[in-house]
């Protein structure tokens, strides 16, 4: 059997506040050297002979998906103005077809005719025809101009999200554009459609500029609108809902500040809706005349309060007190008769309807809260672009519940179907079972987990588990539906997400608890949720899995130094494990708006010891490993696939002293980003492969 590949060792000497570490593989920051790429390759190849008996069953699995997906499928269509709007989904191709239909033509809701696209449709753009002949393909934003007679749309061609713009006449498929490239992915039409607005990158991918450009002219001749200077400020703009508005957003881990400029006058100057105050956040959402706020100046959980929508300072917001100080308030829509608030609270989300009433105080009246039934499901607000209706889309779904869309009418309290989430074959949903389960941390801290399993797995201590977990930047990992879990289901598997600090699933103080000073509860909190697992009897203390992507890689990478005893094979996903190097190095992407998050161990000696002591790359010791899988995209611009392959050499070099050494496989998707392949076939074929080593490592 081929031997893993062996990477040179070389060491170069990093010295911050009195520590020495000695890199062996700092030659790996050079992303282009052919000896990295040569790696690489070979780190593929050992990977695929490695599990070359796995083919019938990655098959079997990728087969069971298809049997189980609709492949071709139609979008909830959604109207706005003259049209109905939607996206659709051919069999055998890998992309979706963006479209639209007259409303005059159809009354109703369009639907698909046997397979068929709706009677009169008009493309608006086939992502199968653009990404034809592109290993990757992906469109960050595509925008129709409010008049309806353009379309904008911008594409990434190699999976590092730098975007290239064009602007088509929609009518007869005309490029009217193409000179605006290497974009930072936002976008905002013009009122008239004869100029837009988007954002550019600095070296370290942070949008930092926002750009007007006029359509039919050169980009040379473009004009920079806004430019942020602070480095731990991103930039992004956008429309308001009528589109009467460009906004621009300007926010850093812990503060924001937002500009507005009239949609109809782009060569204005833009004004500030409230000049940032550190540690301050807020949102907002236009509509009429007002502006609809959250913030958290007065509350750790965020309020909400309304604004004059020409208001320059935050003196003028006065709070709605439509929510109690235990809700995280995680955003709100406005709507001519209604206001949309969406919450989280006791580790679930919720939407929380308030009535306008014209002759109340604060312009509201009644209040209550959308109810759906399933105590850890997850709703929120779907599309609505019309300010002017009776009814709210939401969607709803769950571990155990296809994604479900719906029309919520506001007053009657009652829902109407428009569409759940098909899924083929006969799968009895019925036969699944979740609930939820509460680990105590170390420090006492009940963390939440969700799990799901087929009603005839029992908690005997017998079962294989698959547990999954984020826990940063505030970001939840809320539960799910998912057609390809249920090939691990009905094998009798048990799937867990671990709603660990770093997330906001318990509130803002669940994200706080996570980060900074308090990051190793994040990983402490892993470990107790894999110990009520196996302890319980949930599932067995042999055939435990762990998996977790980006910051969650980080996760998995300090729980195999800090327990690798608890896991049989762990799965880290594009993962984020030379932390300490990549955020002493304010030159790479991110890097100083992560300071925010992580801390600043340039220039603090507490921050450099506290994430010198987790590292993944810099704490790989001898010991037995769980069995690991690591993938990556070679040009993903988030976490350099430097990253994980620094880890995976330091790994295998720690594992000559260790007898029998787990095995370790190291994957690079070669044509792709932070988010694997982009072709739908293309990924569940990547998905269907890790499956397959994932049942084979926890046999």
């Amino acid at each position: 059997m081929q031997h893993p590949p062996t990477a040179r060792r070389d060491p170069v000497a990093r010295e911050h506040h009195g520590d020495r570490f000695d890199d062996p593989y700092a030659w790996m920051a050079d992303r282009d050297s052919d000896e990295l790429r040569e790696l690489l390759v070979a780190e593929n190849a050992h990977a695929t002979e490695r599990t070359e008996h796995l083919r019938p069953l990655a098959e079997q699995v990728f087969e069971e998906f298809r049997s189980r997906i609709e492949e071709t499928d139609l979008s909830v269509p959604v109207r706005h103005d003259r049209w109905w709007y939607y996206s659709r989904t051919v069999e055998g191709e890998q992309y979706a077809v963006e479209a639209r239909v007259l409303v005059a033509d159809h009354p109703q809701r369009p639907t698909l005719d046997a397979g068929r696209p709706p009677v009169g449709e008009q493309v608006l753009l086939d992502q199968n025809e653009e990404g034809r002949d592109h290993e990757f393909f992906a469109v960050g934003v595509s925008e129709v101009s409010p008049s309806g007679d353009l379309l904008a749309y911008a594409v990434d061609v190699v999976g590092d999200e730098r975007y290239d713009v064009r602007v088509r006449r929609i009518d007869d498929g005309v490029v009217l554009d193409d000179t605006v490239r290497r974009t930072g992915g936002s976008f905002a039409w013009s009122l008239d459609a004869g100029h837009f607005f988007y954002t550019r990158v600095d070296d370290a991918w942070r949008p930092h500029q926002v750009w007007r450009h006029e359509v039919g002219t050169p980009a040379e001749a473009d004009v920079l609108v806004h430019e942020e200077a602070d480095e731990r400020f991103f930039v992004g703009v956008g429309t308001s809902r009528d589109d009467r508005l460009i906004i621009i957003a300007i926010g850093s881990k812990t503060t924001s500040e937002f500009r507005l400029l009239e949609a109809d006058d782009p060569m204005g100057t833009p004004r500030v809706v409230a000049e940032r105050r550190q540690g301050v956040e807020y949102d907002i959402e236009p509509f009429g005349d007002q502006l609809l706020v959250t913030h958290n100046a007065n509350r750790v959980n965020f309020e909400l309060a309304t604004a004059p929508v020409t208001s320059t300072t935050a003196d003028d917001w006065v709070p709605l007190d439509v929510t109690t100080e235990d809700e995280y308030v995680t955003g709100a829509e406005g709507f001519d008769d209604f206001i949309a608030v969406s919450l989280r609270r006791e580790g679930g989300t919720g939407v929380r309807v308030v009535l306008r009433d014209p002759t109340a105080p604060n312009g509201l009246g009644e209040a209550h809260d959308i109810a759906v039934g399933e105590p850890i499901g997850t709703l929120h607000v779907g599309v609505n672009p019309e300010a002017d209706t009776p009814t709210l889309q939401v969607v709803h779904e769950s571990l155990v519940t296809p994604r479900t869309v719906e029309d919520y009418d506001v007053r009657s309290r009652t829902f109407t179907l428009l569409k759940q989430q098909h899924v083929r074959g006969d799968v009895d949903l019925a036969q699944y079972r979740q609930r939820r389960e509460w680990a105590t941390a170390p420090d006492g801290t009940r963390v939440p987990i969700s799990v799901v399993h087929r009603h005839d797995v029992a908690a005997d201590g017998t079962a294989p588990g698959l547990l999954n977990a984020y826990g940063a930047y505030g970001i939840s990992s809320d539960p799910w539906f998912s057609v390809l879990r249920l090939s691990l289901l009905d094998r009798g598997w048990v799937f867990a997400i671990a709603h660990v600090r770093g997330g906001s699933e318990m509130g803002r103080s669940w994200y706080d608890d996570g980060k900074l000073e308090a990051k190793p509860n994040t990983f402490t909190d892993l470990v107790a949720c894999a110990d009520h697992l196996v302890e319980s009897g949930i599932v067995a203390p042999d055939r435990l899995a762990a998996e977790g992507g980006s910051a969650g890689g980080l996760l998995m990478g300090a729980v195999v130094n800090l327990a690798p005893e608890r896991f049989r094979f762990v799965h880290a996903q594009v993962p984020f494990v030379d932390a300490l190097t990549t955020v002493l190095d304010p030159s790479l992407p991110l890097t100083v708006v992560e300071w925010e998050e992580w801390g600043n161990p340039l220039e603090d000696p507490t921050a450099y010891a506290l994430m010198r002591s987790y590292s993944p790359y810099d704490n790989v010791r001898p010991t037995r490993h769980p069995s690991l899988l690591v993938t990556a995209g070679l040009d993903d611009t988030r976490v350099y696939v430097t990253e994980p392959a620094k880890w995976v050499a330091a790994l295998r070099h720690a594992d000559l002293e260790v007898d029998d050494p787990a095995q370790i496989l190291f994957r690079t998707e070669m044509a792709a980003g932070h988010g694997g392949r982009s072709g739908r076939y293309d990924l569940w074929r990547q998905w269907a492969w890790e499956t397959a080593v994932l049942i084979d490592q926890t046999s």
